[in-house]
């Protein structure tokens, strides 16, 4: 009995996959950027709302540097595939996540 041939994986597809999911988590970033921004700047007008959201931004922005410095790694890649992220951003980006995540719901609640 013969087994029959693996089908060539197309290598095109896991970095178009990767990269679209970074695309997804930087407008994730977005709406809670902005999202914080209007309760900020609606709600209170306290000198600690108007901090947090100024945090904010500086996490959205740093989350949207890691983001395009891996998006394009993904475009540059050549058929080898692109280069594994480097675990000083993987860690950025889990920190500007998380840290963005509790900045706008302390400024929810």
């Amino acid at each position: 009995m013969t087994t029959p041939p693996a089908e060539e994986r197309d290598p095109g597809l896991q970095p178009e996959r990767t990269r679209l999911a970074w695309r997804r988590t930087t407008l994730s970033c977005t709406v809670a950027a902005v999202l914080a921004a209007r309760a900020a700047l609606r709600d209170r007008h306290s000198a600690a709302g108007i901090i947090a959201f100024a945090f904010c931004c500086l996490l959205w922005l740093a989350f949207l540097a890691v983001a395009h410095l891996r998006i394009r790694a993904l475009a540059a890649a050549g058929p080898a595939g692109p280069p594994a992220l480097p675990p000083r951003h993987a860690a950025a980006t889990a920190l500007c996540t998380v840290a963005l995540a509790a900045c706008a719901a302390a400024l929810v609640f």
